[in-house]
């Protein structure tokens, strides 16, 4: 069974940063592509950013590129997404996904495991 678990969300002003954590349990994470995705209220989950299984490639929506970065480390079973320069905009629940090949994707379907997600709010 694999979990994810999300951490890191809060209460940003406009041009803040932070750092969003994501755990995941199970032996299986270093083979995993992982994603970060985010919801808004009354909106569709949206793609926000991807890493390969060994951190090599990563892809990013428009909307973040060159504000966010994914990262990961598989000494901690954790994948990371720093966000910088944040703005209203940004605000959602940002959930973290894993799926089971080493090849990254930007469709929510083709994700297989999810976390429960975390809020972040950026107040202008």
């Amino acid at each position: 069974q694999v979990q994810l678990v999300e951490s890191g969300g809060g209460l940003v002003q406009a041009g803040g940063s932070l750092r969003l954590s994501c755990v995941v349990s199970g032996r299986t994470f270093s083979t995993h592509a992982m994603g970060w995705f985010r919801q808004a209220p009354g909106k569709e989950r949206d793609f926000v950013g991807t890493i390969n299984w060994n951190g090599a490639i990563t892809d990013y929506a428009d909307s973040v590129k060159g504000r966010f970065t994914v990262s990961r480390d598989h000494a901690k079973n954790t994948v990371y997404l720093q966000m910088n320069s944040l703005k209203p905009e940004d605000t959602a629940v940002y959930y973290c996904a894993g799926r089971p090949t080493h090849i990254i994707s930007r469709f929510l379907h083709e994700y297989y495991y999810w976390g429960q997600g975390t809020q972040v709010t950026v107040s202008s």
